[in-house]
């Protein structure tokens, strides 16, 4: 079954960036849908941006729209999430997966830390 790995995370003060990265080993995901997501500790997963197989088509959550970018470029297999103007509530682990059910096995997320 496919399973995606994600990077990127860290901490960083309120106002500052990262760029998350979801890859696949030994799968394709040109073929995918693919969608980010965050849990919070205490909170369920949520779905905060998403983006077409082609990387056509993107949308995203009215909490981070405008200041997160969801991309993707196929010739590396990768899928980014570039996240601006971080705020402390964007503090989650942040999982990549199918865009669409049923989701594959979730990896283990990347942290994020948004704090002074």
């Amino acid at each position: 079954q496919l399973q995606l790995v994600e990077s990127g995370g860290g901490l960083v003060q309120p106002g500052g960036s990262l760029r998350l990265s979801c890859v696949a080993s030994r799968y394709t995901l040109a073929y995918y849908a693919i969608g980010w997501f965050r849990q919070a500790p205490g909170k369920e997963r949520e779905g905060v941006s998403c983006i077409t197989s082609k990387g056509d088509n993107t949308k995203y959550a009215d909490s981070v729209k405008g200041r997160f970018t969801i991309s993707r470029d196929n010739t590396k297999n990768t899928v980014y999430l570039q996240m601006n103007s971080l705020k402390p509530e964007d503090t989650a682990v942040y999982y990549c997966n199918s865009r669409y059910l049923p989701f594959w096995t979730w990896g283990q997320g990347t942290q994020v830390t948004v704090s002074s």
